[in-house]
Parts: structure tokens; C-alpha cells; sequence
């Protein structure tokens, strides 16, 4: 079982309607498509590197990430944050905040809501 947010580079949406709406469109087109492979954006690897500071990942002894590396949920302006669930209170809050003192928005798509 997992905890997942998705964060992504781009303007932060008005509302939880909007950011969903904008959430359903970027995973759609970056993450279920295998026909194109699109490298993740200079921010969003910036991103996954600063989290990874704190949080490696580890694929033999992670226990924070449900689906190491973390870096291959990343794809254009967006990375998929797969944690595992007993580590996903503070591993989330510290993403959200990490997310947003980088000027990345961060969406939890089981609330369907922003994190701020």
C-alpha cells in the first residue's frame, strides 16, 4: 500500500478543481503514454535529488519509497511520488514543503486537493 502525490513545475492552479483538472491532463500525457519517453525538466530534478537528500532511495533497503528509483516516475514537468504508507506523513510533508519553497505545485490525487 502507498501514499502518492504528484508534483509538478508550472502555475499554481486557483483551486483544487483546477489543480485536479491540470493533475488529470500531465499525468495523462507524460505518465501513461509508453510511446514517448520524455526526460524529466532541470526543476523537477532538482527537486527529486534535494527530496533524495533526505529520503534515499535505495531499491535493497528503502523503506520510504514504495517504487525506487524515484526518478523513473518523472517525466516532463511532472514526478509521481510513490511512498510507503507507515512513512507517508512526514515524508509527504516534508515533499509539499520542499515542493513549495521551489515554486512546484503539489496535488494529492486520493484527496483530489492541493498540498500546501
Amino acid at each position: 500500500m502507498s501514499y502518492d502525490l504528484a508534483v509538478w513545475d508550472g502555475e499554481r492552479p486557483i483551486d483544487d478543481r483546477q489543480a485536479g483538472a491540470i493533475y488529470d491532463e500531465l499525468y495523462e500525457r507524460y505518465l501513461e503514454s509508453d510511446d514517448v519517453v520524455v526526460p524529466p525538466v532541470p526543476r523537477i530534478v532538482a527537486y527529486v535529488e534535494a527530496l533524495l537528500a533526505r529520503y534515499p532511495d535505495d531499491a535493497n533497503h528503502s523503506v520510504v519509497w514504495a517504487s525506487p528509483p524515484v526518478i523513473e516516475e518523472a517525466s516532463g514537468p511532472l514526478v509521481y511520488l510513490l511512498m510507503s504508507y507507515g512513512e507517508a506523513e512526514e515524508v509527504s510533508a516534508y515533499a509539499a514543503e520542499l515542493a513549495r519553497e521551489q515554486g512546484l505545485v503539489c496535488f494529492d490525487p486520493q484527496g483530489e486537493c492541493l498540498r500546501l
